[in-house]
């Protein structure tokens, strides 16, 4: 089973720009990317399904309740300054192990839907990764408050979710 998280929800959007809404983003993408799993018979736990919000912790722990082999939360990244940086980077409590391989897969087909690949990077610090009992994955998919990310977010919505999908499928059936 795989848990599909959204980012962010109800009052608190996480990034915003210009009118833009991180928690919007995200629940289309989880959404989106857990039926492509769905079809191809993964079983899919979402921590939510509509504009609600729920803290990372309760979040994880709902993951970890339902027995998940995998987390993924569905995020947009955000910067200081308005187009100052492009691409998609996923997160990890550690960068060695098979949420690192989740990771790397996910961004490859990212980076082949059009971004720019930023790597995997170590966060131990995040709830959703370091309270995880399975291999967990923060992916932020292109920058909120970049106009070229947003723009391939739009106009390659199904190819960019297919990608989160075909770099979950590429880990749960190769483990």
């Amino acid at each position: 089973m795989v848990v599909i998280d959204a980012g962010h929800g109800g009052n608190n959007p996480g990034a915003v720009y210009n009118g833009r809404q991180e928690k919007d983003d995200a629940l289309a993408l989880a959404l989106a990317a857990g039926r492509i799993l769905e079809q191809n018979g993964v079983e899919v736990f979402y921590t939510r399904t509509t504009d609600v919000y729920e803290a990372p912790l309760q979040k994880v722990q709902q993951g970890n309740e339902a027995g998940g082999d995998y987390f993924v939360s569905i995020h947009r990244n955000s910067s200081p300054y308005p187009n100052q940086y492009t691409g998609v980077e996923s997160l990890v409590f550690n960068r060695y192990g098979e949420a690192a391989r989740l990771a790397n897969n996910i961004n490859m087909r990212l980076e082949q839907a059009g971004f720019e690949n930023q790597g995997v990077n170590e966060r131990p610090d995040l709830v959703v990764l370091n309270r995880s009992e399975m291999p967990a994955v923060l992916v932020e998919v292109g920058f909120i408050n970049t106009d070229a990310d947003n723009e391939l977010l739009d106009t390659r919505f199904q190819e960019i979710a297919r990608a989160i999908a075909e770099g979950i499928l590429a880990t749960v059936w190769s483990a």
